[in-house]
């Protein structure tokens, strides 16, 4: 077609050819898809027309379609795709104009995402889009037609993910507000009820009723993609409708050129309808060109008069009429769909009953009886019958059509239902071909019931027509033929199966053409063309005036067989070959000829170009020779005098450079002379006033310590009298408020009292209201508070009343009769009382003023008291806080140097013993050398089974012996649990060194808050709070009386009792678990009732306020009114007793909790000394190491530490000898029990009487076989466990278990073998499994341990290993993600911690291992590709002039780029992966790397002049920001490792800043905070300006920065430490695989190992 327009041209102006070329995007869009064997398969039949006018230039086009394939729509095979516009819309999704669309990718639909391939391979489908919505501007289609085409493609979309859910077997439901079917409608302008409703029911009408009816899930999904096929068909049509009026010219045709592209032969595994009708139309098409091809050339042999004999072709006519013909295939199945119960199973049978047996080109499959098989002219098709009725029919159920007509939003929805008289599946014209000249032809609108019965034709009907309409087309034409062939089935270039190619030109006939061809003459000439073209062979003798005849003459000698060629009336046919035959002489003819007519034409031109050559040799000489002769004599002449000219300079010069340097030592030497002198005068005047400040300092110094020490006495004295003055005080006050002063105050006032009582009580209820008052206030500020002390009260009255109930009752009968006595001397005192009484009302009206003044300024104090508590608790908390942050910091600090000590006492120690291992080879080798016959073993075997064990004098019998392979030499057994227990004893003993520590702190913490509370604490006033404090102190006692009560009652129990008597179900022992249950529930309330009393009395504590010495008046006036509210005088006796009593007791107390807090201060302290001194003490061995060389300091730091742990470890077995005593004994007693028990058991089946059992008759009983239920263990022989190291661990390659099996499938297997021994309990085979592959782990990395993939599978197994030691321990905290399967998976008999230990510390090994070898692998590349690749082409310009060019060891083109370390990081990112390590662990080793990065390229940088430039940072920056987009794309940047790049972009920074002003050194200064002063100083040293916009950093702006920077307490180091390795860790990661579902595979060699 593009070749058509672009010969042809337009007719018009039009731009038609253009119009034709934009129709392909469009169609290839929404009909063409992704196959397997195709990634641009077109799915549809097309027969284009382009029209050309008189001169043959193109006026339009029109186009015709044939059976799309619908069922792609909704269904696609694995591979495959959707059509192309699907995938384009969800490439475009983000676009503005498609948000409305509500669109995603292609992976969220239902209708793109089954084939699993939406990505085609160099294809942009957004870039798709843009041409596919350019075509259709191009055609005419405009915006808001093509908005509505989109928004009808989304919603079918969205439409396939509407989801069903079964109500029962025949109905189903859509869930509410769906949001897929909501879209759907929102789209399409439709209501969602009706549309929810019809996707789950359907109308079935009758001759009288119509009945609803629900259908079943299957059927509504059925519905739903039916309806999605119908609406994409509708689209189909109306697009190639529009494409065809928009191609439509109205210009008359002339003639016409038709492009017929239709889909081949196809059959697959499964093959439907969709095949079957592609495949009949290919018969039809195969029968025509049968019939144009070999027909027509047999015609034209007998037009020839050629003897010709005919030769027999495949016609494939019988197989047309098994299809096509009366009670064919397509007859039976328009047929069955009439049927009202038709189905693919009777159609299937109709088949077989018409057509098995009777045609030859009809099967029936031997193992299927719904499928057939019909002979094509390609090969054999097998036709799956299922589904072929429904894809006939093509049902569409009229309710959702008709609720899809009444959209009102798209326009472009009436159009598409448009009830038009259907002829063919698309558009197809009753003529078969429709005249481009002719109008298009209007829909006419038809009945109803004529509409719905075109409707009801089915498929193949409708294809059938299209198709003849297609032939006859196809016959009224001259056809011609392409042919394309697929070279291979996977769609590689340059891959050519000749197999494939072979099927393919069979199943088109091509095969049977040539077949034809070769036997008759495929080539043909005419006379005069032959005469014309091979003229040059014949001689002018030979030409005749007859071209015939002197054709035949020259064939005559030329071709000596005849039968070779044939003469004809008007050609001369050839056979195969002939042609070529004659072009061959022919072309040797004329190469004869041009090989003469060159040897003549090149000796004439070389001829004359000698004679030219010769004459200009000539003149050139004769020119050159006087040249050469002026120059000889120029140069003579110059000589002489550049010879005087350089004696005189030279003269010169000599003088003036002596001149020069004697006036310059003269200079030198007087200042240097007087420099000397100036230094001399002020060192002996430095010294004079050092002498006078000395002097002064001196005195001022002994002036200052005399009157600090007269200060300090002066302040002793003042605080001891203060604390007398204090005593006096509270004694003034006791005596105040005694009882005795009061009765000398009030003596002889009992009558007076008597007869004032009234008023009395009057001022009493005054005093009550104000009372009243004051606590209505404070209830408003703290009703909590009230709360608690009404509680406190009841519960003094309830405690009050049951304790002084008998005391009162006597001393109320004594006082009685002292009042009696007291009675008539007070009526005699009366008379003085009445006298008083107005003197003291006058008094007590003074005293109420007063009493409300106190009260005004109490609450004044109170609100004050508020405030400030508040403030300071506010200031507290803040200062708390932040000391917190402060220690929690500086503990993570202590701990990560903590682990990285550690962790380099491991590689130390690892080093050595390689060193050991190194030095014990190098012994043997001597030692084989120095025997003769003694054959050397290999380097890799080592000798040394266990290097985690040390010698120890107590060893058990029991380990087993690990013998050297010396045969003269035996070692002793080492115990590895010794050393265990050691390392363990360590750890604990560090962790309660931690806990005493923090202990301490919050002791400290503890007293320091005590005494801010003591002198923030006011005074406690008043007998309530003393009698509160009473009771407190009264609880605590009885509380620990019941602890001494329990620990004497646990001991009872453990030590007098016989174990048969504190057994759990003796009755003793129930009696008295019962009193330790109530003696435990007593205790616990005695608790809560000590914690309420706490409570309360802090609240009261600081609810009184403090008060100065002069409210001590005002309280004695309240205790005065307290005591004149007591009507009896005894009352007032006992209180004062009891407030003596209480003060006393509250005193003593006090004291002697002050002596515990003593001593408990003075132990903690003491504790605080030894443990600094045991600091102390291993300092200075840790700084007398250090001295040592690094050997000798390893070993003796490793001898110290074994004599410590082995001291340790004596008291340690000591322990565990008593534990297993203990252990035997509960043993014994549990045999004990278990006889008792069998003893009980026979004794109640003796009791049962024979007669009750009865013997009943046994049936047979089908036992059914039980699956076996693994428990995830392995078994394995002791004899076994070399093989399985060598197997599992020694000859294992990484590579293959990483691509092929399970992350951490060594490490399961080893687990699940260890299980087993525990299951076993054999310590001793747990032992032996553990040491030998912790030993193998060794071997296999010493032997591979400079490859990356093998230290980090390693490294992944082992932490996995650890990771299922921890998980399945049985301990809670590593239980916590466990299923219950796995919780029964736990070891039972054995606590391997100790191991875990051993592993963590291999774990580091390796880990460290793997640092140095991604070191090595990344070390050669940093500096290359950071600094001196240009990343970016062009910004470093020019190289700094004066600096000598830096040239690499690597040649240019093996330099290493960012490129390469990307891809190298890459690479070790994805290997760590494929393993299965943990990423926690991954994001460390990230971490590392980059930091290795950072250190080598900072330390680089400041070590070269010529990469310190504005360039060369903003290349920095450049190389950083890739790096971290690498750590974004990798999903690692909460890994750290940006942190540790922040040195070089600081550095970067730092070389592109302006560096000039003041300002932009405090900028300096502020951004560089990563960098030390050291190395910021010679950065701005170093830089180098590259070009003139570049300055160099001036002295005195680096002194300005040297200046501000002098505070800054960093290291003066200047290179960063490339060679630090972080602290590692590795957190715990439970595995969610179950144990009993792994399968061990064959290629580990493994048949020896047993699943359990």
């Amino acid at each position: 077609m593009r070749y058509f327009a672009t010969v042809s041209g337009s007719a018009s102006e039009a731009n038609v050819e253009e119009k034709v070329l934009a129709s392909n995007p469009i169609m290839e869009s929404i009909g063409n898809a992704k196959t397997t064997r195709n990634d641009n398969s077109s799915r549809f039949g097309k027969y284009i027309e382009i029209g050309f006018d008189k001169r043959y230039r193109i006026i339009g086009a029109n186009m015709r379609t044939y059976l799309l394939e619908k069922s792609r729509v909704v269904f696609q095979a694995e591979e495959e795709r959707n059509y192309h516009i699907f995938y384009q819309l969800c490439a475009s999704a983000t676009l503005p104009e498609f948000k409305t669309l509500r669109l995603g990718g292609a992976n969220y639909f239902h209708y793109t995402k089954q084939g699993g391939s939406p990505v085609i391979d160099g294809i942009d489908d957004a870039k798709e889009m843009l041409n596919t919505r350019r075509a259709c501007t191009l055609l005419g289609i405009v915006d808001s037609y093509q908005m509505g085409i989109f928004q009808i493609l989304a919603a079918i979309l969205h439409l396939g993910n509407v989801a069903f859910t079964s109500r029962d077997a025949d109905s189903c439901t859509i869930p509410p507000k769906h949001e897929p079917l909501s879209i759907f409608c929102d789209l399409m302008g439709v209501e969602y009820e009706q549309m929810a409703h019809w996707l789950t029911h359907r109308k079935l009408a009758t001759a009288t009723e119509t009945y609803i009816k629900p259908i079943s899930k299957l059927q509504a999904v059925n519905a739903r993609d039916a309806l999605a096929k119908h609406i994409y068909a509708n689209l189909f049509n109306w697009i190639v409708d529009h494409v065809n009026k928009a191609l439509h010219s109205t210009m008359k045709q002339h003639s016409f050129i038709g492009v017929l592209d239709i889909y081949g032969f196809e059959t697959f595994e499964i093959n439907s309808f969709e095949q079957f009708c592609i495949n009949y139309a290919n018969e039809k098409l195969q029968q025509q060109f049968n019939m144009h091809v070999f027909k027509l050339e047999q015609e034209e042999y007998m037009r020839e008069q050629i003897p010709w004999t005919l030769i027999d072709f495949y016609d494939n006519q019988p197989c047309i009429n098994l299809i096509e013909a009366k009670l064919g295939v397509l007859d039976l199945l328009d047929e069955e769909c009439k049927m009202p119960k038709g189905s693919d199973n009777s159609w299937a049978q109709k088949l077989y009953n018409t057509h098995l047996n009777k045609t030859a080109l009809f099967e029936k499959p031997r193992l299927s009886n719904k499928a057939f098989i019909i002979q094509h002219f390609a090969d054999k098709v097998e036709y799956q019958c299922e589904g072929f009725l429904e894809k006939n029919k093509d049902t569409v159920y009229e309710e959702q059509i008709k609720v899809l007509k009444s959209s009102k939003k798209l326009k472009i929805l009436s159009e598409l239902f448009q009830d038009v008289k259907v002829i063919s599946p698309t558009s197809a014209t009753p003529s078969g071909r429709t005249p481009l000249s002719r109008a298009p032809v209007k829909p006419t609108q038809s009945k109803t019931a004529q509409a719905s019965k075109e409707h009801k034709k089915s498929v193949g009907h409708q294809f059938r027509n299209s198709l003849q309409l297609l032939m006859e087309t196809l016959n009224a034409t001259t056809p011609h033929y392409v042919r394309c062939i697929k070279p291979n089935d996977f769609k590689f270039p340059f891959m050519f199966d000749e197999k494939r190619t072979v099927q393919q030109l069979r199943a088109c006939g091509v095969l049977e053409t040539i077949r034809i061809s070769a036997a008759g003459f495929p080539s043909r000439w005419t006379y005069q063309e032959f005469f014309s073209r091979y003229r040059v062979l014949m001689k002018q003798k030979d030409v005749l005036g007859d071209r015939k005849q002197t054709c035949k003459n020259v064939l005559e000698k030329l071709i000596l067989d005849k039968d070779k060629y044939q003469f004809g009336k008007t050609k001369i046919f050839f056979r195969a070959g002939q042609v070529a035959f004659l072009e061959k002489i022919r072309s040797d003819k004329l190469r004869a000829a041009c090989v003469r007519i060159q040897k003549t034409i090149r000796g004439w031109l070389m001829r004359k170009k000698y004679l030219r050559m010769r004459k200009a040799a000539i003149t050139i000489q004769r020119y050159v020779r006087g040249y050469q002769a002026r120059c000889l004599v120029t140069f003579l002449r110059r000589t002489r005098a550049a010879t005087i000219i350089q004696k005189f300079q030279r003269m010169y010069t000599i003088r003036k450079r002596y001149r020069c340097k004697r006036a310059a030592t003269v200079v030198l030497q007087s200042y240097l002379r007087g420099y000397i002198a100036r230094k001399q005068y002020r060192k002996m005047l430095r010294e004079h006033k050092a002498t006078v400040i000395q002097k002064r300092v001196r005195g001022w110094l002994a002036r200052l310590h005399y009157r600090r020490a007269l200060e300090a006495i002066v302040y002793l004295q003042c605080c001891y009298r203060r604390m007398m003055a204090k005593r006096e005080l509270k004694k003034l006050k006791i005596e105040a408020r005694s009882v005795e002063h009061y009765k000398k105050l009030n003596f002889g006032m009992e009558n007076k009292i008597m007869q004032l009582q009234r008023k009395i009580d009057e001022q009493s209820k005054d005093s009550k209201s104000l009372l009243e008052k004051l606590t209505h206030l404070e209830a408003t500020y703290s009703s909590e508070k009230e709360k608690l002390r009404s509680d406190v009260e009841r519960l003094k009255m309830s405690e009050e009343e049951a304790k002084n109930a008998t005391n009162r009752v006597l001393s109320l009968q004594d006082e009685i009769s002292k009042l009696q006595k007291e009675l008539h001397q007070t009526q005699s005192e009366k008379k003085l009382i009445q006298e008083k009484s107005e003197i003291y009302k006058q008094e007590t009206d003074v005293l109420v003023l007063e009493l409300k003044e106190q009260n005004m300024l109490l609450k004044k104090e109170k609100d004050d008291l508020n405030h400030r508590i508040q403030n300071q608790a506010k200031e507290m908390t803040d200062a708390m806080e932040k000391r917190l942050l402060e220690e929690t910091q500086q503990l993570e600090l202590d701990l990560n140097d903590e682990r990285l000590r550690y962790q380099n006492l491991l590689n130390e120690f690892s080093r050595l013993e390689e060193r050991y291992d190194d030095l014990k080879d190098e012994m043997k080798l001597m030692v084989t050398i120095s025997k003769p016959g003694h054959k050397r073993t290999d380097s890799t075997h080592s000798s040394n089974e266990s290097e985690y064990t040390y010698s120890s004098e107590i060893t058990e019998a029991e380990e087993f012996p690990m013998r050297m392979e010396e045969p003269s030499e035996k070692k002793a057994p080492l115990d590895m649990s010794l050393f265990l227990k050691l390392q363990k004893r360590v750890s604990e003993l560090e962790q309660e060194k931690q806990s005493m520590q923090d202990e301490l702190d919050r002791k400290e913490e503890q007293v320091l808050r005590a005494k801010a509370k003591e002198e923030e604490r006011p005074q406690m006033r008043g007998a309530e709070l003393e009698y509160e404090s009473l009771k407190r102190q009264e609880l605590e006692s009885e509380n620990k009386k019941l602890k001494n009560e329990l620990n004497e009652l646990r001991k009872a129990l453990t030590e007098k009792s016989p174990p048969g008597v504190t057994a759990p179900g003796a009755p003793a022992y129930k009696v008295l678990l019962e009193q330790m249950t109530s003696v435990s529930e007593e205790l616990e309330v005695r608790k809560e009732e000590v914690l309420i009393l706490r409570s309360q009395l802090m609240s009261q504590k600081e609810a009184i306020p403090i008060k100065d010495d002069k409210n001590t008046m005002t309280d004695s006036t309240i205790l005065l009114e307290d005591v004149q509210k007591m009507k009896d005088k005894g009352e007032i006796a006992q209180a004062y007793i009891g407030l003596k009593e209480t003060n006393r007791l509250l005193e003593s107390q006090l004291q002697t909790q002050k002596r515990s807090h003593d001593n408990e201060l003075e132990a903690l302290r003491g504790e605080i000394q030894s443990l600094k001194e045991e600091n102390n003490r291993q300092q200075q061995l840790l700084a007398q190491n250090l001295q040592l060389p690094p050997e000798a300091r390893i070993e003796a730091s490793l001898q110290h530490e074994i004599t410590r742990l082995t001291n340790e470890n004596l008291d340690l077995m000591e322990q565990l000898e008593k534990q297993d005593k203990t252990v035997r004994k509960l043993k014994k007693q549990l045999k004990v029990f278990a006889k008792k028990i069998d003893e009980l058991e026979v004794g109640q089946m003796e009791n049962i009487s024979p007669g009750q059992i009865i013997d009943e008759p046994i049936h047979p009983v089908n036992i059914p076989r039980k699956e076996k239920d693994f428990q995830g263990m392995l078994e394995y022989k002791k004899e076994d466990e070399p093989k399985l190291v060598k197997n599992l661990i020694l000859d294992l390659k990484p590579r293959g278990v990483a691509v092929n099996l399970i992350p951490g499938l060594p490490a399961y297997i080893l687990f699940m073998c260890v299980r087993h021994a525990d299951y076993l309990n054999d310590d001793q085979k747990v032992r032996s499994l553990l040491t030998s592959t912790i030993n193998g782990i060794k071997k296999i990395l010493k032997k591979r341990g400079d490859d990356f993939e093998a230290v980090s599978f390693w490294l992944s197994n082992t932490c996995r290993f650890l990771h299922c030691l921890k998980q399945y321990s049985g301990e809670e905290g590593f239980m916590k993600h466990n299923t219950p399967r796995q919780n029964e998976h736990c070891l039972t008999n054995f606590d391997l911690a100790e191991y875990r230990q051993v592993l963590s510390d291999l774990a580091i090994q390796i880990y460290q291992q793997l640092v140095r070898v991604l070191e090595n692998i990344l070390q050669p590349m940093i500096v290359s590709g950071m600094l001196e690749h240009e990343t970016i082409q062009g910004v470093s310009g020019v190289k700094p002039t004066g600096l000598r060019k830096r040239t690499s060891s690597i040649a240019d083109e093996g330099t290493y780029t960012l490129d390469s370390i990307i891809r190298q990081l890459n690479t070790f990112h994805s290997i760590m992966c494929q393993h299965g390590m943990d990423p926690e662990l991954v994001k460390q080793v990230v971490k590392q790397m980059f930091y290795i990065i950072g250190a080598v390229t900072l330390n680089n940088l400041l070590l070269r002049k010529d990469m310190c430039s504005w360039s060369k940072g903003m290349q920095i920056r450049y190389n950083v920001s890739q790096l971290e987009e690498w750590l974004r794309d990798k999903n690692l940047m909460t890994s750290g490792a940006k942190e540790t790049l922040e040195p070089l972009i600081q550095a970067a920074q730092l070389l592109q800043v302006k560096k000039k002003t003041d300002e932009d050194a405090e900028a300096i200064c502020s951004m560089c905070n990563a960098l030390t002063t050291a190395q910021i100083l010679k950065v701005l040293n170093l830089y180098t300006p590259v070009n003139e916009f570049e300055e160099r950093v001036t002295v005195s702006f680096i002194r300005t920065i040297q200046m501000r920077m002098r505070d800054r307490k960093d290291s003066p180091q200047l290179l960063t430490d490339a060679k630090h390795i972080f602290p590692v860790t590795f957190p715990f990661n439970p595995s969610s695989l179950a144990l009993e579902t792994i399968q061990i595979p064959a290629s580990l060699g493994l048949a020896f190992l047993t699943r359990v």
